[in-house]
C-alpha cells in the first residue's frame, strides 16, 4: 500500500498551522517503512492532486471549525471527509483540498482509505502567532490516533530524534515562536495607519496607460 500523512494549513495564522505541525512532529520523531510519506501539504491546493491520487490510504490532519470547544479533536472517515471540509469553511486553503479530493474522483484515482484528524482551532486571526496551547497539546494525540489507525493496515512507526525541519528552517516551531516580534513591532492583524504613514510617496499623473498612482514601499518601514 501507498499510505500519505499529509498536513495542511498556513502556519502564519497561528491555529490554522495545526496539520503543518503536526507534520513537523512527525517529521523529528518518527520514521516509518517504505510506502508511507509524510509530507507537508501547507497551502498548495490542487498541486497536491497528484499525491492524493498516487495514495491508497490517506490521512489528512488540518484546523476544522467543528463548533466544538477549541483543542477538541475529531476524526472522520471515508465519504464524510469532503462534506465536514466544506461545511464551514475557515480559509481558502479548505477550499482548494476539496477541489483535490474532487478532482482525484474525477480522474478515476480516488483513496480507498481516507481519515480526517481535525482539531477545533481556539485563535485564527494573529497574523505570525503559533498554535495556542490547547491547539498545540492536540498534536501529540492527533499522531497518536493516526498511528493507531494505521494498525489496521500493519504499518507501524519507529520512534527517533532527528534535526529534521519543515521545508525551511526558518518555519521551526520554537524558532518560530522566539523570534517573533513583539505586538509593538508588528502588528497582529493588519493595521489601517499604514496607509496615514508619514512620507506615503504619491507621484504625479503618469502618462496615458499608465498606473496614476503609485507607491514605493520599503519592507524597513519606510515609503
Amino acid at each position: 500500500m501507498n499510505i500519505l500523512l499529509l498536513g495542511i494549513g498556513n502556519v502564519l495564522w497561528a491555529d490554522e498551522g495545526f496539520g503543518v505541525r503536526v507534520i513537523e512532529r512527525l517529521q523529528k520523531s518518527y520514521r516509518f517503512p517504505d510506502g508511507v510519506n509524510v509530507m507537508d501539504g501547507g497551502t498548495q491546493g490542487v498541486y497536491l492532486v497528484e499525491h492524493v491520487q498516487a495514495a491508497d490510504a490517506l490521512v489528512v490532519f488540518d484546523a476544522i471549525d467543528y463548533g466544538l470547544s477549541p483543542g477538541t479533536l475529531k476524526r472522520i472517515e471515508n465519504r464524510d471527509v469532503p462534506n465536514f471540509l466544506g461545511a464551514k469553511k475557515m480559509s481558502l486553503h479548505q477550499t482548494g483540498f476539496q477541489e483535490v479530493l474532487a478532482m482525484a474522483q474525477m480522474l478515476g484515482s480516488y483513496p480507498r482509505h481516507l481519515l480526517l484528524i481535525g482539531v477545533q482551532p481556539e485563535e485564527l486571526d494573529d497574523y505570525g502567532g503559533s498554535l495556542r496551547p490547547t491547539v498545540k497539546a492536540q498534536i501529540q494525540p492527533a499522531i497518536d490516533m493516526a498511528l493507531a489507525y494505521l494498525q489496521a493496515f500493519g504499518i507501524s512507526a519507529e520512534t527517533t530524534d532527528t534535526d529534521g525541519d519543515l521545508a525551511d528552517p526558518v518555519l521551526n516551531i520554537q524558532r518560530y515562536e522566539l523570534e517573533r516580534p513583539s505586538a509593538e513591532q508588528a502588528c497582529r492583524i493588519g493595521d489601517e495607519r499604514v496607509l496615514q504613514a508619514e512620507g506615503l510617496a504619491v507621484r504625479p499623473p503618469q502618462p496615458a496607460g499608465q498606473p496614476t498612482l503609485q507607491v514605493d514601499v520599503d519592507y524597513r518601514g519606510k515609503y
